[in-house]
């Protein structure tokens, strides 16, 4: 085990708790091989990121070509093609009036674009966003998180930004039950700006569905309820598809879902299979808002990235991944129901396509079971499955598997699951 033993001596880790003891050597599809021989099926997809596959050939083959005729100019010094067919690309498949792209290298910098965009474009300040959101690591993204374990000993942070309780129906931080609540937390936004602000909100930044959060699904009707209030108010709306977009919930962006137009959605992980890219896209006069020297990026919209995000896209539109995600998950959602009826562990079920979270708690307070979740994910590894752990509180299930993985492979991956809650009950 030499490459563990050169991460314990060089690579610096020492902001995770662990990292999962396997070797890879390669990976295919839905199916990541280890150093050692064993195979495992994954359901992480590296944090949402190979939607299309493990080393996806047409993504790879659209990337070696591009490799040997330009590997880097600056997209912001030159035209670049793959760079203009990608932004028109993503002109199309986007919601609305979405139309002018700033590519970037991460979520975390299309996060950052957005609200020096957002600023520019409203001659306003401040900003709202969720509790129990994530946009990003950087001083300016974790501002606008709404998640003291992501920020902690990482301040000061920019003022101007308050928070909403997220809608997070298993927790409803009023205590009230869907539908009878009436969607509290979101017409509370209205009081927010009202009260908790200085008038001058350029944008509301929010995730379709809540990823590190602990995949929290807002109800049907909400984006409708917040996007009517910040159209009184004249905020902007940003929708946050990083992880939750490129097919991962059932649609090409989960806000399709909630039948609301964003001003601006900024994304990342998904784009590319697996190669670095971020971007924010913008209906046109918000684009337009950056005046030369307002912002750059080095590295944004490298030719092979978009390359290889191009061909990723042309194959979720052909495969029809999105289609794909919302069949699969759906049959996944429902298996998964029945571990809820045979194991009080777990307390709670949710999800778009295959973007699901399975909620462990230890009691009917729906207190949190962290370390029964920490031990799921060992016991999952040790039978050949690899899922995720998250949430607030950390008592989260995550599996988001590449969305190329085949039914045969999540009925093992259930098998194990259920073998595994079994084996953690008698420990």
């Amino acid at each position: 085990m030499r490459t563990i033993e050169k991460y314990k001596e060089y690579v610096n880790t020492s902001m995770v708790k662990a990292i999962e003891p396997v070797v890879i050597e390669r990976a295919k599809g839905a199916v990541i091989y280890a150093e050692d021989g064993k195979e495992y099926i994954d359901c992480f997809a590296g944090i949402a990121v190979v939607n299309a596959g493990h080393c996806n050939e047409e993504v790879i083959k659209a990337a070696k070509e591009q490799m040997e005729k330009l590997i880097h100019a600056c997209t912001y010094v030159y035209y670049i093609k793959p760079v203009a067919d990608l932004a028109e690309k993503l002109a199309q498949i986007t919601p609305g009036r979405l139309k002018k792209t700033f590519f970037s290298n991460s979520g975390a910098e299309a996060n950052e674009a957005a609200m020096r965009a957002s600023k520019q474009f409203t001659g306003k300040y401040e900003f709202i966003a969720l509790q129990c959101s994530f946009h990003g690591r950087t001083v300016g993204t974790l501002s606008i998180t709404g998640n003291m374990g992501r920020k902690r000993n990482g301040g000061p942070y920019l003022s101007g930004t308050t928070f909403i309780p997220a809608p997070y129906c298993y927790r409803c931080s009023f205590g009230l039950s869907y539908p009878n609540c009436e969607l509290r937390c979101a017409k509370f936004l209205e009081d927010v700006i009202r009260f908790n602000t200085s008038g001058s909100v350029a944008a509301f930044f929010a995730e379709p569905v809540l990823g590190e959060g602990g995949i929290i699904v807002p109800p049907p009707e909400y984006f409708k309820e917040i996007k009517a209030i910040l159209d009184r108010y004249e905020i902007l709306f940003i929708a946050d598809e990083v992880q939750s977009g490129f097919g991962r919930t059932g649609k090409m962006f989960a806000i399709e879902h909630y039948g609301v137009e964003p001003d601006g959605m900024t994304m990342a992980k998904g784009i590319a299979d697996g190669f670095p890219l971020g971007a924010f896209i913008a209906r046109e006069e918000l684009a337009n808002a950056f005046k030369p020297g307002d912002h750059l990026s080095t590295f944004g919209g490298n030719p092979v990235s978009c390359a290889a995000a191009l061909a990723n896209i042309d194959f979720m539109l052909r495969e029809n991944l999105p289609q794909q995600a919302e069949e699969k998950g759906k049959w996944f959602m429902e298996k998964l129901m029945e571990l809820k009826d045979e194991f009080e562990l777990v307390g709670d079920i949710r999800g778009k396509g295959l973007m699901i979270g399975i909620e462990l708690i230890k009691d009917e307070n729906k207190t949190p079971a962290l370390e029964e979740a920490q031990r799921l994910r060992d016991l999952c590894r040790e039978k050949g499955l690899l899922i995720g752990v998250g949430g607030v509180n950390g008592n989260v299930i995550r599996f988001q598997p590449p969305l190329v993985i085949s039914k045969s492979e999540l009925e093992k991956a259930f098998d194990i699951l259920k073998e595994c809650l079994k084996l953690l009950g008698e420990d």
